[in-house]
């Protein structure tokens, strides 16, 4: 079984396009939406801050989900509730 490697500190996703983040250029990202159940953010990845977008999820409130992206696409969410991590696996 993985563990989760911690390779970064948690911060809030940015809440608009054009300032989006890599998380230091991550390939593995941990966001948790902290609002409550029930209160459910939109999370966006894009190839560039501003950029296409490549895809999107809702992440419920009060869980978190596992997203594998390219080193230079880059996240924002829809509320500042949303917070993310470069994160890794280990043996």
């Amino acid at each position: 079984m993985s563990n989760i490697l911690i390779k970064g500190a948690e911060a809030a996703l940015p809440t608009t396009a054009g300032v989006g983040t890599s998380f230091s250029e991550a390939t593995l990202v941990r966001v948790v939406n902290t609002a409550a159940s029930g209160t459910n953010h939109l999370v966006t990845l894009q190839e560039t801050a501003g950029g296409t977008t490549v895809g999107s999820i809702t992440v419920c409130g009060n869980t978190s989900e596992l997203i594998e992206k390219k080193p230079t696409w880059t996240m924002y969410a829809a509320d500042a509730a949303v917070k993310g991590a470069k994160v890794g696996f280990t043996n």
